[in-house]
């Protein structure tokens, strides 16, 4: 009878069916890369605008250890203004091994740059285009008379060993796409905001393809515009269309085209906007498009549209961005994108559905998103931080299931990049509506005794309190956005309102102890007296309590997938062992996780052979 109550409690309060475990990434610390900080000992100018763009850069150096390409735009070797890039070597954590300058005067980089040139306003890691195995790099100067798309074909050092100029290009940003056309060649999208096509300021983007040579085929080139490339109506005078990247989503909603987001910082009177595009994937021409802006395809925030200490206008969201994967664990990649004008600046990570639109969004800056950010807010010092004026995706830097973010800002104009790393953790649904009593709080926004909720969250919204507040037991429930964070000692209660209760198992106080956790005092627990990493052969031992139980004992990935069932048997009271064979799974990240009627505990593997 108790099992058939439980389900229909459920099917009354639950409009979204939770996971029994789902992963979700989460804020785990950021690098700071500027001049002395984090191993970067260049040599910086005041206005060298460092971080302007940036991009992967994949492994120049040969060491195991992804890359970075960054560009200085504004530094003035050989002339004011003309511009170079830093490849950054980079060590697993996010720190600075070494780095090599492109500019007139180094890296053997052996053209001439004008005055203002801006060598360096758009780069993008383009992986091996010459065939000697070692990444090349894209980087645009978009000043006339010598506005080009340069094809840098790099050494191990990170120096120049030969370029292919691809003249009268004008590029205010570079993305990678990804292989579109199937050559086996990366392609570009170039970013124009600042393009008078169809009108003035409407911006355009080009996707263009590059032949064995590194000479874009011109006839190739597809034209997205106001004009041209199927957009049709949307883009108006001013508005910037194009921005600083364009992010490739794939296939977002399973119909055979191919997404793209693309900014349009200065629309809506510069509180900016963006666009998904679907793209044609034989023509990439625009066959269906939506646009995410204030109060627009599921994006219920205001954004700021007063004018700034620079004398443009608005919040500017969506002048970069990037792709992030999947964060949420839904099926659906995820975008990251920013306002760098509202204070200080708020990057975003929008939570998308599969029909383009934003299901819900997480902020980041000095107050928010759980970084512990301390970012110059406008009016401090000049134009303040602009944190998120440039982004691209890192990936997993430190090869241990967590993924990284790279963000530029920096008051004061020298420039500064910051990496953010979010990990992965395993949120445990207790099967049934439970929530957590008693404990300590350390976050709500749910007041008892009025029964209101100040400000209602998102799972995913509720899922960064944890990590913000190092919280291991939440309680959430969807229908009102009620979060709650509890620390180690709350105990399970059931919800006749139909909450539901989670375990973070990253907290750092999230207690698997015997006598502690959860209430569950002596009646079953995981033991983590392993070596973590973990041995292939390593016995995973547990402890039963004072009766038999029926336990169940289950191998999750990073993901959240169930990939193998170890145990499902009962067990009498006492210590017991079951060894898991790691030899048939790769080296990772693993969660096991031990089962007993509702109750549950998990502990996390790292499998390393």
């Amino acid at each position: 009878m108790r099992r058939i109550f439980f389900t229909i409690e459920l099917i009354i309060f639950n409009t979204t069916v939770f996971p029994q475990s789902q992963t979700l990434y989460g804020p785990d610390l950021f690098r700071v890369i500027e001049e002395g900080q984090s191993g970067f000992n260049a040599n910086l100018d005041m206005a060298d605008r460092f971080s302007r763009d940036h991009d992967n850069a994949g492994d120049i150096n040969g060491d195991g250890v992804t890359d970075l390409v960054v560009g200085a735009r504004s530094d003035d070797d050989g002339a004011i203004d003309a511009g170079a890039v830093y490849i950054l070597f980079m060590n697993q954590d996010g720190t600075v091994q070494s780095h090599q300058k492109i500019s007139m005067l180094e890296g053997d980089f052996t053209d001439t740059l004008n005055e203002s040139n801006y060598f360096g306003y758009g780069v993008a890691g383009i992986g091996d285009i010459d065939g000697d195995a070692v990444p090349d790099i894209a980087v645009s100067s978009i000043s006339p008379p010598n506005n080009s798309l340069y094809i840098l074909h790099l050494n191990t050092d990170g120096t120049v060993k030969d370029f292919i100029k691809n003249e009268n290009i004008i590029s205010q940003g570079l993305s990678a796409l990804g292989d579109l056309n199937g050559d086996g060649r990366i392609d570009l999208a170039i970013c124009n905001p600042n393009s008078n096509d169809g009108g003035v300021n409407r911006g355009a983007i080009d996707i263009v393809f590059l032949d064995s040579t590194s000479h874009i085929i011109d006839s190739n080139t597809v034209t997205i515009s106001s004009t041209q490339g199927g957009f049709g109506d949307g883009i108006e005078n001013g508005e910037g269309f194009g921005g600083r990247e364009v992010a490739p989503l794939g296939d977002i909603d399973g119909d055979g085209t191919i997404e793209i987001a693309v900014g349009s910082f200065k629309a809506d009177d510069g509180r900016g906007a963006i666009w998904i595009l679907s793209l044609d994937p034989i023509t990439f021409t625009v066959v269906s498009k939506s646009k995410i802006g204030e109060n627009q395809g599921g994006f219920n925030e205001l954004l700021p549209e007063a004018t700034n200490n620079n004398s443009s206008n608005g919040a500017m969201f969506g002048h970069a961005l990037c792709k992030v994967g999947d964060l949420n664990g839904d099926g659906v990649p995820d975008l990251m994108t920013g306002a760098n004008q509202f204070n200080e600046g708020y990057a975003y990570i929008l939570y998308l559905n599969a029909d383009k639109s934003v299901k819900t969004f997480q902020r980041i800056n000095n107050e928010e998103g759980g970084f512990g950010l301390e970012l110059v807010a406008s009016g401090q010092n000049g134009n303040g931080e602009r944190f998120t004026r440039s982004m691209s995706f890192l990936g997993d830097l430190r090869q241990d299931g967590t993924i990284a973010v790279n963000v530029g800002g920096g008051a004061g104009g020298t420039g500064t990049l910051y990496i953010l790393f979010f990990k992965p953790c395993n949120f445990e649904n207790e099967e049934g509506t439970y929530f957590w009593q008693g404990g300590n709080m350390l976050f709500s926004n749910w007041t008892h005794s009025s029964q209101t909720v100040d400000g209602p969250l998102s799972f995913e919204q509720c899922v960064f309190k944890t990590f913000e507040f190092d919280a291991p037991k939440m309680t959430f429930k969807e229908e009102d956005g009620r979060c709650i964070c509890k620390d180690s000692t709350a105990t399970l209660a059931f919800s006749s309102e139909g909450s539901l209760s989670f375990i973070n198992t990253c907290s750092s106080v999230y207690s698997l102890d015997i006598d502690n956790y959860s209430g569950m005092s002596g009646e079953f627990n995981l033991l983590t007296n392993y070596p973590n990493p973990f041995n292939p052969t390593t016995m995973i031992p547990f402890f039963i309590g004072l009766e038999s139980r029926e336990i169940q004992m289950k191998i999750f990935n990073i993901t959240g997938q169930i990939i193998e069932l170890l145990i499902d048997d009962i067990f009498e009271p006492g210590y017991h062992e079951i060894q898991w064979n790691g030899n048939q799974h790769p080296s990772g990240i693993y969660f096991v996780k031990i089962t007993s009627g509702h109750k549950t505990a998990t502990q996390k593997i790292i499998l390393l052979k």
